[in-house]
């Protein structure tokens, strides 16, 4: 059951939809005490008063806003609540936006737009089947938290989604981020990167965790049960800087396309060393390839050599001996003639 935070009524030309305001998101941020470190007792934050130094309970806190002189002036809940503002129960759509042509940088908060009671929800349905069919987003203003609220409401699945604007003032001019340089970038680059867009797919954001609340909690059960904590491993710090741009488009390309053959999860970012030029790699090949070529020929040409040379000495040691027998032979007729 959504909890309201929020009633009133969202105006549509002469259209009135009773509905109730409740968040559209949770959070599993963890949240952390501060303690002594002496003892773990708790540390307790008391509101002390500037004058005497009194510690306040929350009854004797009351609001007061600071003028430019520094006078401050009471203001009670019961004064705010009477203010003369019409958005303070009534959400009036005074135009309409195309969704595609939001700001992304003026979304702030999202919550849930939903009937305040079954008469209301044929005047909701219709609103937010209009909403769909065309495509747009209706603007407005609420006064909600002790401050009003530029508003966009937008259907999404079976509900309508009210997120709060920032006001066009509050938000900074892009120029503070952008590169102060011109910087030019190449179609092989571009293309490169387009390249590199495609191999990585496209996101599933349902698949994605909180890593970092998973740690913590990780770290906090194994201090319960006096085990050693889970450590990073080595190398886990972050890479260096990549100087060499095109390089690092062709590794990652190369990676992106690895890791969805393998249907691998993480990745490892290696910081890739100054290159002469993008070919260079190729040419290195090419060079290794034709001294690799001839190497596996010499072997066999020697081998060859080899063989036919032991022939041919084994050869001429077997004509060698019979030689020496004949000499042998006539040596020791000779003696036998001469001893008769």
């Amino acid at each position: 059951m959504m909890r309201s935070i929020w009633t009133g009524t969202l105006s549509f030309g002469l259209v009135a939809v009773p509905v109730k305001l409740g968040s559209a998101v949770s959070s599993h941020k963890l949240g952390f005490r501060q303690i002594h470190t002496a003892d773990h007792g708790r540390v307790r934050l008391q509101k002390v008063c500037a004058l005497d130094e009194q510690v306040l309970t929350q009854a004797e806190i009351a609001r007061a806003y600071e003028t430019a002189d520094e006078q401050l002036v009471e203001i009670s809940d019961g004064e705010l609540k009477a203010l003369p503002l019409p958005t303070a129960k009534t959400i009036e759509v005074s135009g309409f936006l195309d969704v595609d042509k939001v700001d992304f940088l003026k979304l702030d908060t999202p919550y849930f737009l939903a009937p305040a009671d079954a008469t209301a929800n044929k005047a909701y349905v219709l609103m937010r089947e209009a909403l769909q069919r065309s495509g747009k987003a209706a603007v407005g203003k609420l006064a909600m938290h002790n401050s009003e609220h530029l508003a966009l409401v937008r259907a999404q699945d079976d509900v309508l989604i009210l997120q709060t604007l920032r006001w066009p003032d509050e938000v900074k001019p892009t120029s503070e981020a952008a590169p102060s340089a011109k910087v030019n970038i190449t179609d092989a680059e571009l293309t490169l990167a387009d390249t590199l867009i495609n191999a990585l797919g496209e996101a599933d954001l349902g698949e994605y965790t909180d890593n970092y609340a998973e740690a913590v909690q990780a770290l906090v059960s194994a201090k319960v049960e006096g085990v050693d904590a889970p450590s990073a491993p080595d190398g886990s710090g972050g890479g260096g800087k990549v100087v060499d741009l095109m390089a690092a488009l062709e590794a990652s390309v190369a990676q992106a396309r690895g890791d969805r053959s393998d249907n691998a999860t993480d990745a490892t970012v290696t910081p890739i060393k100054k290159s002469a030029r993008t070919s260079a790699p190729k040419t290195a090949a090419k060079k290794t390839a034709a001294k690799k070529t001839p190497a596996k020929k010499t072997p066999a040409k020697k081998t060859a050599a080899t063989k036919s040379t032991t022939t041919k000495t084994t050869a001429k040691k077997t004509a060698a001996k019979r030689t020496a027998k004949k000499t042998a032979k006539k040596t020791a007729a000779g003696k036998s003639t001469r001893s008769a």
